[in-house]
């Protein structure tokens, strides 16, 4: 029987992350490392395997992934939706708790620009009234 692999795109702030999902039992490899390796912090590696979780099939599927772009936490949230938007096009029938827990929407927020005359994004500079 042939393994399908399936391919998804997944963002976050500025991070872009490729995955490959493979129908194989195997592990979960970030930029040609493991996953333990890419992501140290505990908490990176729980949001990247939450689309599996979910799903109830931890374990089961192969992801092979490149990630670049922003920094650890967006890069996770990415992955995380490419993981849960190739997971639904391999069997769509995961579409309802990967939907439910909103891991197919993507996140659209973003650092808001500084605006001229003022320190930053919001922060005004300091009024002086003498």
């Amino acid at each position: 029987m042939a393994v399908v692999t399936q391919y998804a795109t997944g963002r976050r702030k500025c991070a872009v992350a490729r995955a490959w999902v493979t129908g194989t039992a195997g592990d979960i490899t970030v930029n040609e490392k493991p996953l333990e390796k890419a992501f140290p912090r505990l908490t990176l590696r729980q949001i990247i395997q939450l689309p599996l979780e979910m799903a109830g099939v931890m374990g089961k599927y192969s992801i092979n992934a490149t990630v670049y772009g922003g920094g650890p936490t967006g890069q996770a949230g990415a992955l995380r939706h490419a993981i849960a938007r190739a997971l639904v096009t391999m069997t769509p029938t995961f579409r309802t708790p990967l939907k439910k827990e909103g891991l197919l929407t993507r996140d659209s927020r973003v650092k808001e620009r500084k605006k001229y005359g003022q320190k930053g994004a919001r922060k005004r500079f300091q009024y002086s009234k003498r």
